[in-house]
């Protein structure tokens, strides 16, 4: 097991030390109770609490939380950063064990390298393609002409559709079925017709989905995931999706047909978007916030109102929607027929 000093660690990971840079550490534990030889963690104020009593030989925080700590410390800006790269460092890396299980079913034209591991009642079709280390868990399907990158793991049960390429490095959850038919319809009177889904998806390197995920391939174009997108459990991405690098979606979030999500997003649990929409790079939007209209600017979006009467609820949009002008109207009636003129802008109550 590896086992660095604190010291060790703040070179490697650009901290100071606050204590005795000799401590031994050799894993990651959480502040409380903590656990001898180990380094915890306090990024969120809500805890602090619980500082003076951590069990844990070290503990990583912002210098201002330094001379409270009972122990050892690694002072960084952003401790839960850091805390990551240290359960990086200490975890025990999966690696491919290479081979091709006896019940995988593999197509004479399909190509997967030599250092690949290939799990028990895998099916990989013609003309796929299966690079180094990568590993393919039981029962995960790859179908034909698909590109798996190197190093790229697909846990369990994971279903990769025609044509899709994926990056290095990438890790799919079981369930996470990539590359489905869209959901593409024209209507015929009564009848829906199905439009053939055309595109595939195209997957960067150091993209991570979820359990359960479902991304749609293109109806013309293709379906895209950037590199470094980050997607949580049961999330739904239509077809013609585009995500910029580095955003990250929460679970439960559905987004609509050829919506277009820009760089360095985030996008809280519950969010629904309509299709077609263009979302800036910097976003962030909380919690089943509905998204109806494009976003072209960077910055913090909310909506959402508690299940109601339809009618009610209808009624009670329609007020909010005047809510500023009236409360502007409060006002003046507060201060008095001796408050003068109000200003244009306090009649929108942006004086506020």
């Amino acid at each position: 097991m590896a086992e660095y000093t604190l010291a060790e660690l703040a070179g490697r990971l650009d901290c100071s030390v606050v204590g005795e840079g000799t401590t031994r550490i050799s894993g990651v534990c959480a502040l409380s109770p903590g656990q001898p030889g180990h380094i915890g963690f306090l990024a969120n104020p809500t805890y602090r609490r619980l500082l003076g009593h951590t069990e844990a030989a070290a503990v990583v925080l912002t210098e201002a939380d330094a001379p409270s700590s009972p122990v050892p410390a690694l002072v960084a800006s952003n401790p839960h950063l850091v805390f990551a790269r240290l359960a990086e460092l200490f975890a025990s890396p999966r690696c491919a064990r290479p081979g091709i299980h006896a019940t995988a079913v593999v197509d004479a034209t399909a190509r997967v390298h030599s250092g690949a591991e290939i799990g028990s009642h895998c099916v990989i079709e013609a003309d796929a393609e299966i690079g180094d280390a990568v590993v393919l868990g039981p029962h995960c399907v790859v179908a034909a002409s698909a590109r798996i990158g190197a190093q790229s793991r697909l846990v369990a049960r994971v279903f990769i559709g025609v044509g899709v390429t994926m990056g290095a490095r990438c890790v799919i959850h079981p369930g996470a079925v990539i590359g489905a038919d869209g959901f593409g319809f024209a209507r015929d009177g009564v009848r829906w017709v199905k439009v053939p889904q055309l595109g595939t998806v195209r997957i960067g390197d150091d993209v991570e989905i979820g359990a359960n995920t479902t991304v749609d391939r293109g109806a013309l174009d293709d379906t895209v995931l950037d590199e470094g997108v980050k997607l949580d459990n049961q999330i739904q991405i239509g077809h013609n999706v585009r995500i910029g690098a580095h955003t990250a979606i929460a679970a439960c979030t559905g987004i609509s047909g050829s919506t277009v999500i820009g760089r360095r997003c985030m996008i809280a649990g519950g969010v629904g978007m309509s299709g077609h929409l263009q979302i800036a790079d910097d976003v962030v939007i909380t919690g089943m916030t509905m998204v109806t209209h494009s976003l072209h600017a960077a910055g913090v979006y909310s909506s959402g109102l508690p299940v109601d009467d339809n009618r009610r609820w209808q009624r009670n949009v329609a007020r909010f929607r005047h809510l500023d002008t009236l409360a502007g109207r409060v006002r003046r009636l507060e201060r008095g027929p001796t408050a003068g003129v109000v200003p244009a802008a306090d009649e929108e109550g942006s004086d506020a």
